[in-house]
């Protein structure tokens, strides 16, 4: 897996909690340099702790599945991008919530990033060097959500949607390209 497909995996992953964290921001009256780094740290740590749980996990049933590892990785990861996709035009709202407590980080960031798990699973079939792949996907996540709360308070739920239809989009687009750089038609 090459650095730009892995940006952009990052990118894909980090939507769901760029999401949340706009509606945290929006939740806020005032936002503060520690009340965005806390979000930033919940959420890029758990998307990166959980890729590499599911690294550990897929590389226990790696000989079993390496045949049809690419199928696994784009089922996979075609399923979390038509989730976010199907949440993105869900017309339920989230509750808006500016607690930043312990019990509601913890629930949030392991929502977001369960996603993260099924990503990493992939990327014991890949040839991904793990330690600076999750790396990535927690310091983007840490950025963006950083940048959620920003724009939540700044902005409202306006982008809300969108940055979940953007990541959705992206996660499929790089699960059909792992498929097809691993079928015979090409």
């Amino acid at each position: 897996m090459n650095l730009f497909v892995l940006f952009m995996t990052a990118v894909g992953l980090s939507m769901d909690a760029f999401a949340v964290s706009v509606c945290k921001g929006l939740a806020m009256s005032r936002i503060t340099l520690k009340k965005c780094a806390t979000v930033g740290i919940w959420f890029g740590g758990f998307q990166a702790l959980m890729p590499l749980l599911g690294y550990l996990l897929g590389r226990q049933f790696k000989a079993y599945i390496e045949t049809f590892d690419h199928w696994v990785a784009f089922i996979l990861l075609s399923l979390i991008g038509v989730s976010m996709l199907r949440e993105a035009f869900s017309k339920e709202d989230e509750e808006a919530n500016d607690s930043l407590d312990i019990k509601t980080m913890l629930l949030l960031a392991i929502a977001t990033s369960i996603d993260a798990l099924a990503v990493g699973i992939t990327f014991a079939f890949l040839k991904v060097d793990i330690l600076p792949a999750v790396s990535l996907i927690g310091v983007i996540t840490f950025i963006l959500s950083v940048a959620g709360v920003k724009v939540g308070n700044l902005f409202g739920t306006r982008y809300k949607s969108k940055a979940e239809i953007c990541g959705g989009i992206i996660l499929i687009i790089i699960g059909l390209k792992i498929l097809l750089e691993h079928t015979v038609f090409l």
